[in-house]
């Protein structure tokens, strides 16, 4: 369940930093405001141990995308700013793309794409603290051949975050789409003590060819 802390008051870089460092994240409204949230309990994934429905195994050795890293970053942002439906609405706002495209910048946000013949039709994104990874959003383009693209580069995203030595994957809060992965719902305090252990580790993607 998500509880509101307040409005986010000053949101640049180093302020979004510490606030997934300790265990929060902005989300927007539709009039622009952004507000600070927690997750409790929080839902986590299991690097390197995802279950992978057989449909979508079969898909993936069929290899029908080419996966790129960090080479759209603010396209992929801008895509899952979309609203999916009137009641599925956008909660990214567009200070939000421009405060985490700089945090891209930096080294500390990351986006995997699904390209098919040069089109890009299918992300998600996240933001990496040493060895935690917090996932935002994905989006397909189902209209463009894209249908399960955002899954496949959720699939591309636990490999090389397992290559790495990444120690938590968090995904926020449970649904149904995520839960299809597996993973598990942990109460705020034991997501904490795993964060501070994960933020502790020395590593990154670049460093493992990602």
């Amino acid at each position: 369940m998500y509880y509101h802390l307040g409005p986010v008051r000053r949101f640049d870089c180093a302020t979004l930093l510490e606030a997934y460092a300790s265990g929060y994240f902005p989300m927007g409204d539709e009039d622009g405001s952004l507000h600070w949230i927690v997750s409790d309990p929080r839902f986590v994934l299991p690097i390197g141990g995802l279950h992978v429905p057989r449909s979508l195994a079969r898909l993936a050795r069929k290899r029908p995308f080419e996966f790129r890293w960090n080479s759209a970053f603010r396209r992929v942002m801008e895509y899952c700013a979309a609203d999916r439906s009137e009641e599925n609405r956008c909660w990214i706002t567009p200070k939000m793309i421009e405060v985490y495209t700089e945090l891209h910048r930096m080294g500390h946000a990351h986006s995997v794409e699904a390209w098919s013949g040069g089109v890009l039709v299918g992300g998600l994104y996240g933001v990496s603290i040493g060895g935690a990874f917090f996932g935002e959003s994905m989006f397909s383009r189902v209209e463009l051949g894209g249908a399960n693209a955002s899954k496949l580069c959720l699939l591309e995203l636990d490999r090389r975050l397992t290559t790495a030595g990444f120690l938590l994957l968090d995904s926020q809060e449970e649904n149904a789409h995520m839960a299809q992965f597996g993973g598990e719902s942990v109460e705020f305090e034991e997501y904490r003590s795993r964060l501070e252990r994960a933020i502790e580790q020395r590593v990154t993607l670049e460093e493992h060819g990602a």
